[in-house]
């Protein structure tokens, strides 16, 4: 088996509502998706995660066709050695890690293929049942939040995110009500994007954890990994790490200087799921947890990153997704976390999900008619002094 052709495609789906937060106001998921071809007719598929632009990745993908075709796709390892190594993606190694995720996801879906296994089988085999996944909800009034609470109790969910860090008073309200509408034993999670200092984080966590708090998420800004450290140690609610885990070395740094609680990340922080699975491993061996971060994804990325959940034993509750709020995918099938809050152990091989091509080529046009779905607003940009 080898590669054949690599053809990336821009695609652009739409969320239902906007996704808002201290750092991002985006309208719905762009993507570079993936797919490889190998000389024996096989077809494997990835995405690759955009950043704030996407013709960058799309082009750092495209730039591995040349270097890539003809190999194995069971050299993955090699591989990714290679793009980042001989091809100097070490220079831009967040925009590399974008892009090779994407190429990395097709080559293992290839190999599941070809063996006729799951992925999961070729990461050690599952160690759980099932994934359980969060209730993201959409910033707004107390009233609203409730609302989509209370239709999240009533699905099933029993963690529910929230991104906090625009307006401290508001969102402390939002917080009392949100414990209400949900009682005492479902978790909430916070999310500032590390837009509070750390005197600030100290302050206002211990007046959300009046709420209870089950961990927020990079509450100050990770650089320096003394910030995390600093809050970590004075006060009791559990930190979760996910700025600052942009490379394989800053989060090993992470778990070694023990600066979060729960490490929030994918192969899209680090390039490859073979990376993703042996550093989840080893922020096991050290006593720290992990949860799935999205990006804002396709379900190719989601159905990636639920085969390496399913292997890993230090695992939280409350996996990150944002099926629940895509107008659609492309896929042939909806994925279970499209209205649920639990995702079992798929059935098939590779990805054990199916691409509907006519679904690419019109979400293709829908990005050539208007372009990414990109992590900010204009209005978003200004002279201080016109605010």
């Amino acid at each position: 088996m080898k590669i054949e052709r690599i053809e990336p495609t821009i695609v652009s789906v739409p969320y239902s509502h906007r996704e808002t937060s201290s750092r991002v106001r985006r309208d719905g998921v762009t993507a570079v998706l993936v797919r490889v071809t190998t000389d024996d007719g096989r077809v494997g598929w990835g995405e690759s995660c955009p950043g704030p632009n996407v013709e960058s990745v799309y082009e750092a993908v495209r730039s591995t066709v040349p270097l890539f075709t003809g190999r194995d796709p069971w050299e993955r390892d090699a591989i990714a050695a290679d793009f980042y190594g001989t091809a100097h993606w070490y220079h831009r190694e967040m925009t590399g890690h974008f892009a090779f995720a994407g190429l990395d996801m097709a080559l293992n879906d290839l190999c599941g293929k070809e063996a006729g296994q799951p992925l999961y089988n070729l990461y050690g085999g599952p160690q759980r049942p099932n994934v359980d996944y969060f209730c993201y909800l959409a910033y707004g009034s107390v009233d609203e939040v409730c609302a989509q609470a209370t239709e999240g109790v009533d699905a099933g969910y029993s963690v529910f995110y929230i991104k906090v860090g625009i307006d401290f008073a508001h969102e402390i309200d939002v917080i009392a009500g949100l414990r209400d509408a949900i009682g005492p034993d479902r978790k909430i999670r916070i999310d500032t994007n590390g837009s509070w200092t750390v005197n600030e984080a100290i302050r206002h966590l211990a007046e959300f954890d009046r709420y209870t708090i089950d961990f927020a998420e990079q509450p100050v800004w990770p650089e320096p990994v003394e910030n995390m450290i600093e809050i970590r140690a004075r006060q009791p609610v559990a930190i979760a790490a996910n700025e600052g885990l942009w490379r394989v070395c800053d989060v090993h740094e992470v778990i070694k200087r023990r600066a979060a609680d729960v490490l929030c990340f994918s192969s899209n922080w680090v390039g490859t799921l073979a990376d993703f699975h042996r550093l989840s491993w080893e922020a096991h061996r050290e006593g720290l947890t992990v949860c799935r971060h999205t990006h804002g994804e396709l379900g190719l990325m989601a159905a990636a990153s639920h085969h390496i959940c399913l292997t890993l034993p230090n695992l939280t509750d409350g996996n990150q997704q944002v099926a629940s709020m895509m107008e659609d995918d492309i896929l042939t099938d909806a994925l279970p976390t499209a209205s649920g809050s639990t995702w079992g152990i798929p059935e098939g091989t590779g990805l054990c999900v199916e691409v509907d091509e006519n679904k690419v080529a019109a979400y293709h046009e829908v990005y050539r008619e208007r372009g990414q779905f990109l992590p900010y607003q204009p209005e978003m940009f200004g002279s201080p002094r016109d605010k």
